[in-house]
């Protein structure tokens, strides 16, 4: 199951955190984009192969401190068809050098279009008799704005190939509270999705107690985390807005049950773009990101280990 191995490589790398594969052009190093511009032009194909290379850098240098990595589709897709096929090529190129792969695509349809996303993402396309995979992803994130019968399209593949899911509960953006806290018969959106994901989360629980389907829970805010994580004790959750967004290690520590484990902490802009620091170069984009990474999961230990939450 996708959870159970989530949960040991967090053990085994002792690092609850996923680097957030978010690339934004303007801030990848020039030494990079000069050779695939002058190679290609001002085009998709330059702009997409600049993106590839600095991936696999990030990656290179994070393979071993982090359990999993989180590309973002969007900045992908922006580029066309070239955009995809680096998204899918980094997606590979992690996963060769051992990391989970949590494909951050927030689909969510009416029941065949959302089967055919699962079938994009963690299952197999048929073609004359064939199956043949087309993206690649060890777990995605999923909208349940159309409710249950759109989350269940997803269950087939994710049993079928042990791939998993994370549903967004409460995001971490400011105005998520303007739908995601409105109270219907007595309780938040966010509380009634939380009910229902983890309904879902039941059925699917692994060796250590969790569940392959999950949910995203924002860093920014931590009161609406202890909440949710009170209704989800069997939903690994995905935690977006840490470093960039203002979220901090004690933001996030609710996040976590009481033996450390129930959560994965994502960061994008800060290891990716580390280098940004006075003290750093362009051509050290690499070892900059995993210098952060570094900082980030020895802060999240050490504020799980003050607050009794040791996993490790």
């Amino acid at each position: 199951m996708f959870v159970n191995r989530l949960i040991e490589e967090i053990k085994d790398k002792r690092s609850p955190i996923v680097v957030g594969l978010d690339p934004r052009l303007e801030l990848i190093p020039s030494t990079i984009k000069n050779k695939y511009f002058k190679k290609y032009g001002k085009s998709f194909k330059a702009a997409a192969q600049s993106i590839l290379e600095f991936n696999k850098g990030i990656i290179d240098s994070v393979y071993d401190v982090v359990p999993a990595v989180k590309p973002q589709i969007a900045f992908y897709e922006q580029y066309g068809i070239e955009g995809l096929i680096a998204y899918n090529e980094s997606c590979r190129y992690a996963s060769e050098k051992g990391l989970l792969i949590i494909g951050d695509i927030k689909r969510g349809d009416i029941g065949s279009t959302s089967k055919a996303y699962s079938t994009a993402h963690l299952g197999k396309t048929k073609v004359e008799g064939e199956k043949l995979g087309a993206f690649f992803s060890d777990s995605i994130t999923v909208n349940p704005y159309l409710g249950e019968d759109c989350l269940k399209e997803f269950l087939g593949d994710i049993k079928e190939y042990s791939k998993g899911m994370f549903v967004l509960v409460k995001t971490s953006n400011p105005s998520s509270s303007q739908l995601q806290d409105l109270v219907v018969e007595g309780k938040k959106i966010y509380e009634k999705v939380a009910e229902m994901v983890e309904n879902l989360s039941k059925k699917y629980i692994g060796e250590y107690g969790y569940s392959s389907i999950g949910a995203v829970v924002g860093a920014t805010y931590p009161a609406e985390t202890k909440k949710i994580r009170s209704l989800m004790p069997s939903s690994y959750f995905l935690v977006p807005g840490y470093g960039a967004q203002g979220g901090t290690a004690d933001d996030v520590v609710h996040s976590f049950n009481e033996e450390g484990l129930g959560a994965i902490i994502n960061s994008s802009r800060g290891i990716l773009f580390a280098y940004k620091d006075e003290k750093w170069s362009e051509k050290d984009y690499d070892a900059a990101a995993r210098e952060a990474a570094i900082k980030m999961r020895d802060d999240i230990n050490t504020t799980l280990e003050k607050n009794g939450k040791r996993y490790w």
